[in-house]
């Protein structure tokens, strides 16, 4: 079953894969940015791996990296500038000016569009589900888990996701990942159903040994699990936006981002 605005399959022997939200054919109008003084990024240190101090200290991660191949693209290296700060002063230093866009993981509501100009998303979270490697389905898996007790975190996004969309496997609930983790490593549950990304770090680490894999395919349900991820810069500069846009659909095309994205998510969650 296939409804959930994209799934696809995708054989253990691929290539890993990077998220595709550009569409190489659209013509964007690239803004002249020569009478900007500065384009200071604000972001914060404690969400790796998109923004994190490395180990001599310097700040790092997907997102800064991303917002200088973004000044690159625009041709404004030279007036770039990404600055940290503890994730409740990012918004009061954007609306006193003490920088022009945040760049760390603002969710993109109603609410929120109310302050913030936002991006175009640069990275959704499709969920994902994970089985033992000797027994991880292919698509189509609507009909394939009849009846196969798959695990999901009780009271999320992914539970709901789960029982309306696959009403035919039966849900067992746990109050934590490791939990899940540890049962479905011991064979007492089929496959467990969850954020991507979240899985794709564990299926990297030492805790599941290799193990396990992703089944079938990528999974995205903006009404489930939001539109992703989107830089915000403030109300009133709606064309900042607009050049964001720009060079983030040119990073895609080039295949930029998809060097940045498999840099830091070695085991793609697509």
């Amino acid at each position: 079953m296939c409804a959930l605005a994209f799934c696809g399959s995708m054989s253990r022997a691929e290539e890993p894969r990077a998220p595709i939200l550009w569409d190489a054919k659209e013509k964007l109008a690239r803004l002249d940015l020569a009478t900007l003084p500065r384009l200071r990024f604000l972001t914060t240190t404690d969400f790796p791996p998109f923004n994190f101090l490395d180990r001599e200290g310097r700040l790092s991660g997907l997102h800064v990296d991303l917002a200088r191949a973004i000044c690159a693209e625009l041709e404004i290296a030279d007036k770039c500038q990404i600055q940290a700060l503890p994730w409740g002063e990012l918004d009061g230093a954007l609306q006193k000016d003490e920088g022009e866009a945040i760049i760390a993981g603002i969710a993109v509501t109603q609410e929120a569009r109310t302050k913030y100009a936002f991006s175009r998303p640069y990275l959704r979270f499709p969920a994902r589900f994970v089985m033992p490697t000797t027994s991880a389905l292919n698509e189509p898996l609507y009909g394939k888990l009849t009846g196969k007790q798959i695990g999901v975190v009780a009271g999320s996004a992914h539970e709901r996701m789960l029982r309306d969309y696959f009403p035919n496997v039966k849900a067992a609930t746990y109050a934590s990942q490791d939990m899940m983790f540890n049962d479905l490593k011991a064979g007492k549950i089929a496959g467990i159903f969850g954020d991507g990304m979240k899985l794709g770090f564990w299926l990297a680490g030492s805790d599941a040994a290799g193990c396990c894999s992703f089944a079938g395919g990528p999974y995205m349900a903006p009404e489930y699990l939001g539109t992703g991820l989107a830089i915000a810069v403030k109300a009133n500069n709606p064309a900042l936006a607009n050049a964001l846009n720009y060079a983030l659909h040119s990073i895609s095309v080039k295949g930029t981002f998809t060097e940045l994205y498999l840099r830091y998510f070695p085991v793609s969650f697509y």
